[in-house]
């Protein structure tokens, strides 16, 4: 047993340093005994349902991150299926000419959108034209 109650201590993980071992292990076995593989996306998650289903409840769904666990990495396709809105993941073929390709949400990333003036850009952004007017009560 490593200090703090964990199987084996912190692991190395590139997204988060902090991934213990356990939660490795735990996820992978659960998989391994329970899991039925029904999909992967183009990002290289790893779509998985229960193997029986549990009597009176729902089958549960799960995925297995590619990369980094970022739950919004995961394409609207399967992502109507693993909140069971569809009871089959939906076709990536037939998208519609104005649908764009999934991309991970990025805020709090390097890639984050940043006006100007935010304390990254330098924090100096452009006066306020003459178009504003300040409100003041009563007037």
């Amino acid at each position: 047993m490593a200090p703090g109650g964990g199987i084996a201590g912190p692991v190395d993980h590139p997204a988060h340093p902090a991934y213990t071992a356990r939660m490795d292990i735990g996820t992978w076995l659960f998989t391994q005994l329970k899991g039925r593989q029904v999909g992967t996306d183009m990002m290289g998650n790893t779509y998985y349902e229960e193997k029986k289903p549990r009597a009176g409840a729902r089958v549960r769904r799960w995925v297995l991150y590619g990369g980094a666990p970022e739950a919004s990495q995961v394409p609207p396709e399967w992502h109507a299926w693993l909140h069971y809105t569809v009871d089959t993941p939906l076709a990536v073929t037939g998208r519609r000419p104005w649908q764009k390709p999934h991309q991970a949400n990025p805020t709090g990333s390097a890639a984050s959108y940043r006006p100007p003036g935010h304390d990254y850009q330098g924090g100096q952004r452009a006066r306020a034209t003459g178009d504003y007017e300040a409100w003041t009560p009563g007037s």
